[in-house]
């Protein structure tokens, strides 16, 4: 009995330290990845220097960065959490957030990640518009928003685009 106890033991603690292993080699620095000349194509000017902070707290790691326009009225928010073991699922996370009261907000994207949904935000133009790419990988949970452009084909193929290299560095 005793011996049974010692080794569930030592496979909880492999199966945690592996755990722990997988979600280091994950971490991101947003800033890096999605630097500030890659800001200013997708938002078409110049941007101030990037808000960015990465941590890890209890139920993951977490990565953000903001680029806000020189000009008001644009601005690129990028975030990722990893998730610990034990915590809601991405993929459960992005279907819970799009559930029957949400399901006419949020529009299903095919071919990024596990589960990939796009949400518009705001009046159909203008400063206040933006458009909210969710997409889920294994552990990982990425939100990439676009405000102020108004073309919406354009913002949706610009945040797919950043969501596949921050999907490239996971």
């Amino acid at each position: 009995m005793r011996g049974t106890t010692q080794a569930a033991v030592v496979l909880a603690m492999a199966g945690a330290l592996a755990s722990i292993s997988s979600a280091a080699e994950n971490r991101i620095d947003l800033a890096a990845v999605i630097t500030k000349q890659d800001a200013q194509t997708v938002l078409g000017e110049a941007v101030k220097d990037p808000q960015a902070r990465s941590e890890e707290s209890a139920d993951g790691y977490y990565s953000k960065c903001n680029y806000y326009s020189e000009n008001p009225g644009r601005s690129l928010v990028l975030r990722v959490r990893l998730i610990s073991t034990g915590q809601l699922e991405p993929k459960k996370q992005l279907e819970e957030m799009s559930a029957e009261k949400n399901k006419n907000r949020f529009k299903p994207v095919t071919g990024l990640g596990d589960k990939a949904a796009l949400v518009k935000e705001g009046p159909d133009k203008g400063p206040g518009h933006a458009l909210i790419l969710y997409v889920t990988k294994a552990n990982a949970f990425i939100m990439v928003g676009i405000s102020g452009i108004d073309d919406e084909k354009s913002a949706t193929e610009k945040a797919k685009t950043l969501a596949r290299k921050i999907l490239g560095k996971l």
